[in-house]
């Protein structure tokens, strides 16, 4: 039996699949969630087989939130939406799974079963974003939406990955390893990655280390590994 979470922001259509899941007998429905935001916290912590993923949904739609999961442990996807010509054939043409709104029980349980017997992982570069210009994030009781130019630097630690910009940092549900490949931050430390855009200044020290100050006075710390990158990110020879 699959695992699955199911992400909608309407509770009728969120309820309504689940129950159709149910009747199915193939798939357990573990979490639900009713924002892209939410579901990215779900999806990191429980790591379902597959998530339904409505595409429509407010602050953050389900195509942004597919580019925010990590590819080498991204569940399998079904999308649901409301007919749309153009998603629908996105879909087809990629070989994805999807489900229109109102969800036909019969349709529903060919794609659960089709599911079961499948073994390979499709490949959504198709439709995902290259670049993201938001990043969702939590912070002080209440929920975050940082555009990625305002971010100075990143970094991970016991608890998460944080986000930091001038004024402020929030706990981001997005890997460094997304935040690379997504955003304009490039890595300066294992545990770190900086906007070019946000560096002041970088301070060589000894035994090839380096630190840099960004433009709010944030102190980062720069290994020898990714010195010379950094520098030729900058064109420094």
């Amino acid at each position: 039996m699959l695992n699955a979470i199911v992400i909608d922001d309407e509770q009728y259509a969120r309820e309504e699949l689940i129950e159709l899941l149910h009747e199915t007998k193939l798939v357990q429905v573990i979490q639900q969630a009713e924002n892209a935001i939410e579901g990215l916290q779900l999806i990191n912590k429980f790591k379902p087989d597959i998530i339904f993923l409505d595409i429509q949904m407010p602050q953050i739609t389900g195509i942004e939130m597919l580019s925010m999961l990590n590819t080498e442990t991204m569940p399998k996807v079904v999308f649901s939406t409301a007919y749309d010509q153009y998603a629908v054939q996105a879909f087809e043409e990629n070989a994805f799974d999807y489900l229109l709104k109102p969800i036909d029980p019969a349709r529903l349980q060919k794609t659960v079963e089709r599911l079961v017997k499948s073994t390979q992982q499709p490949n959504y570069n198709a439709i995902t974003l290259e670049y993201l210009e938001r990043v969702p994030c939590i912070g002080h009781n209440r929920i975050l939406i940082i555009a990625t130019q305002d971010i100075e630097f990143a970094h991970s630690g016991l608890t998460g990955v944080y986000i930091n910009t001038a004024q402020q940092e929030a706990t981001s549900q997005l890997t460094l390893k997304v935040l690379e490949e997504k955003t304009p931050l490039i890595r300066c430390h294992r545990q770190y990655l900086v906007n070019l855009k946000a560096i002041k200044e970088i301070q060589l020290l000894d035994n090839g280390l380096a630190e840099i100050i960004t433009n709010s006075g944030q102190k980062l710390p720069v290994s020898r590994r990714y010195l010379k990158l950094l520098k030729q990110s900058l064109g420094i020879i």
